[in-house]
């Protein structure tokens, strides 16, 4: 502790060396392996490792959970405020990965740099952010800040196209953006993956000019910095020859278990199935154990190295085509609708439902509309409540299954599906059986129209309970079965409305009337026939005597 506080009360080099004493507490590092040991018992920065070194550790940012440490070595203080700068950067995670952090917070995914002998400054990464639970990697747009602009927080700095949307990513911290890695229409940016680099202070974006990620996603450093790459080698090789082999019991046990492979029961089984040999796999699981997943991947690697002869059969046959690239949003919506097809048990019912008397409260609330200057009302609008209110009738079908139990929903929000040139989008009315039929038009008309945008929020198309899909009044589909979205349990299919003869009061009597079909799609894990068959009959309830609606 003596020691600690005369190198950091007397050292003025130390105290204004930049991210070396942050203003951030400093947080207490203990015991991470054997060879680390506490310089003192009273919790300080300062931990002193075999070989005469100094280990001095901040906390990092609370989004990537990780501790940046220097390693000093001793021979660079030599007497009181003497520093040289033979410094390197180690970057020691806490066990979590990239992938499980950027879920978890859907902001910019931040990482701080530091200085070292190739010249670069304190910097910071930011990384492709995760802005939707289901994205696993972007694309960017376009930016709206070039290299050198300053940057504050809450400013756009570009836009993500998402496996939902376009959104907007805002600026975390005040500084300049010194570097682009990812350009205008980069695409399938993993998530955490860098795309740009800010700096402090101005005078260091010139020092970024050259500035390339390295593959590992390690530190980096530009193409002038190969002078600092054997200082690191040699720190590497010091630190397993400093620390003697009979006080690590782990050293005795690695050697032992270098010749074993490694793997997962099902991982096993798998490549037993395929003939897969496990010593040419790579395992990513916890400790290089080999999962499903790795198998998997290199089944699909092994089969696309196949494929080659696949276009000289199709050159044969003269055919003249267009490949379209896929969109984001078609990529996602293939993959889900593809997982609910595969994992939920669909069954459908379908029931024909009379309008008559539906059409005419619509040319009503119109004409109060009309005065009023309000939006127009459609049959679509009038369904949705319908469906909002049959839902809150029957909650079993406003409900989601899980692996352990059935999430049963007390909010009433409807997705209402909505085609554009960019895809299928699903944006959602938020508790539609609480509102009126103007209100729940005039959000129909706004979503819909920032859908063909492609301006929609997650906020926008998040947290539907159950969806409605009609392709009757502006395709003129009679009848369809869809696909559930998932998680939900259940989707509405609307066609459209004809005109048939039906009988009359009178034997020899008849008259016509307009019906139309609809199709409930349902997950038989979560709603019973009889249960879907209760919810068509208080949907039909509503349309026939939508007057109940109003109630």
């Amino acid at each position: 502790m003596t020691c600690t506080s005369r190198v950091f009360n007397h050292s003025k080099k130390l105290r204004n060396a930049r991210g070396l004493l942050r203003q951030e507490h400093s947080t207490l590092v203990r015991w991470f392996s054997n060879k680390v040991h506490p310089l003192s018992s009273k919790g300080d920065d300062i931990l002193k490792i075999p070989g005469g070194r100094y280990l001095n550790c901040n906390s990092q940012s609370s989004a990537s959970f990780s501790h940046t440490c220097r390693v000093i070595s001793a021979d660079t203080i030599t007497s009181l405020g003497l520093f040289k700068g033979n410094v390197s950067m180690t970057t020691m995670k806490m066990g979590i990965p990239d992938s499980l952090l950027s879920k978890s917070f859907p902001g910019p995914h931040l990482r701080r740099g530091f200085s070292s002998d190739s010249g670069l400054p304190a910097h910071q990464k930011i990384g492709m952010p995760s802005l939707s639970p289901t994205m696993t990697e972007g694309n960017i747009a376009r930016w709206l800040k070039k290299e050198g602009d300053k940057i504050s927080p809450g400013e756009v700095l570009c836009e993500v196209e998402t496996d939902k949307a376009t959104v907007e990513m805002e600026c975390m911290e005040e500084g300049f953006l010194a570097k682009i890695i990812q350009g205008d229409g980069a695409k399938e940016i993993k998530v955490g993956e860098v795309i740009a680099i800010t700096v402090e202070d101005e005078e260091d974006i010139e020092k970024f000019k050259d500035y390339k990620p390295s593959p590992s996603g390690a530190t980096v450093q530009s193409k002038g910095s190969s002078e600092s790459a054997p200082p690191k080698k040699k720190e590497v090789k010091e630190e397993p020859t400093s620390s003697p082999a009979p006080k690590s019991p782990k050293a005795s046990v690695s050697p032992s278990t270098e010749g074993r492979i490694f793997a997962s029961p099902l991982a096993k089984k798998l490549a037993e199935e395929h003939n897969v040999p496990l010593s040419s796999i790579k395992g990513t699981g916890h400790d290089g154990h080999i999962v499903k997943a790795d198998i998997e991947d290199y089944l699909a690697s092994r089969g696309k190295e196949s494929l080659p002869t696949a276009p000289k059969v199709t050159d044969t046959t003269g055919l003249d085509y267009t490949d379209l690239p896929l969109s984001q949003i078609r990529k996602v919506t293939a993959s889900r609708l593809l997982l609910s097809k595969q994992t939920i048990p669909h069954y459908y019912l379908t029931v024909d439902t009379c309008v008559d008397k539906l059409v005419d409260l619509r040319s009503q609330l119109n004409s109060i509309q009309e005065a009023s200057g309000g939006k127009r009302i459609s049959i679509n609008d009038l369904v949705i409540k319908a469906a909002a209110l049959a839902l809150r009738k029957v909650p079993q079908c406003n409900s989601s299954w899980t692996n352990d139990y059935i999430r049963q929903y007390h909010n009433v929000n409807i997705n209402v599906a909505v085609q554009t040139d960019n895809g299928l989008f699903v944006p959602v009315i938020k508790d539609a059986d609480k509102k009126g039929l103007s209100k729940i038009s005039e959000e129909v008309k706004h979503l819909a129209q920032k859908a063909k945008e492609n301006s929609l929020k997650p906020v926008d198309y998040e947290g539907g309970t159950f969806t409605v899909s009609n392709l009757g009044g502006p395709f003129g589909i009679k009848q369809f079965c869809a696909i559930i979205n998932p998680p939900q349990s259940g989707i509405l299919a609307v066609g459209s409305a004809e005109k048939r003869v039906v009988p009359g009061t009178g034997p020899d009597e008849f008259k016509f009337a307009s019906f139309m079909s609809v199709t409930l799609s349902c997950d038989h894990r979560v709603i019973d026939g009889a249960i879907g068959a209760e919810w068509l009959k208080a949907f039909k309830s509503y349309i026939e005597n939508p007057e109940s609606m109003l109630l």
